[in-house]
């Protein structure tokens, strides 16, 4: 009895420590997202090399999460909850990542951008698109430490306002282009800015889902909320099949 007392313990100590890894993880992703936007916006060429430079960090810290889960199930057998748990460590941590790249690639695009024809409000409205994602990211973590299942649903909700921010740009961004075409590549990049900061919100949701997924034992099967609009459009045409040339 003291044996297993005593190897639940070191289960539950190592679970601590790689969840501790895992939260890290999403500091260093938030504070990417918002100095990749800051960059942008401010058009700051060092602060953009330095994002970009930063996600070696969040790639190693994705790769000590997976290896410490798989060490944990190797050598620990954890069965039915703590198993859903270490599972779910590992998802949230490969969500995180993708974020990390998408900041990333926000930061290197800026860079692009620092060298063309500034259009005007549009950095200010990705920086505030970046900080609503990065609020939800960061309630989504919040709710799978705390195992709040009800916050987690209301991320689920929320991420159809990143949508409708996305939705706002893209078309602030075409309308740019139809009247004056020196914008349309400009617009262009800050149009996949925007696509890559909406993608962030669909990570935020994931993670929210693995934290029903702890709490009840199952990913929610109802279709995620999504703004009605350009972000629908954009997702059709990028899943349709394309035809051969």
């Amino acid at each position: 009895m003291q044996t297993e007392k005593h190897i639940v313990s070191a289960f539950d100590r190592d679970l601590e420590g790689v969840q501790a890894t895992l939260m890290k993880m999403g500091g260093l992703v938030e504070a990417a997202i918002l100095d990749a936007a800051l960059a942008l916006e401010t058009r700051d060429a060092e602060l953009a090399g330095r994002v970009r430079a930063g996600d070696a960090a969040i790639d190693a810290l994705e790769e000590q999460v997976q290896t410490e889960c798989a060490r944990l199930i190797a050598l620990r057998g954890p069965t039915a909850s703590d198993l859903r748990t270490v599972l779910s460590v590992m998802r949230c941590a490969a969500n995180l990542e993708r974020c990390g790249d998408y900041a990333k690639n926000l930061a290197k695009r800026s860079l692009v951008l620092n060298g063309m024809m500034p259009i005007e409000g549009a950095p200010g409205s990705i920086r505030r698109m970046a900080r609503a994602v990065v609020m939800l990211l960061k309630d989504a973590l919040d709710a799978y430490i705390a195992r709040d299942s009800v916050k987690a649903q209301d991320v689920r909700q929320r991420d159809r306002e990143i949508d409708q921010m996305y939705n706002g740009l893209f078309r602030e961004f075409l309308t740019h282009m139809l009247e004056d075409p020196r914008t349309i590549t400009p617009a262009m990049h800050l149009h996949f800015i925007a696509k890559n900061i909406e993608r962030v919100g669909d990570h935020a949701t994931g993670i929210a889902e693995q934290v029903i997924y702890l709490v009840e034992g199952r990913i929610p099967d109802e279709e995620r909320p999504k703004a009605s609009g350009v972000a629908a459009l954009t997702e059709a045409s990028q899943t349709a099949p394309r035809s051969e040339s």
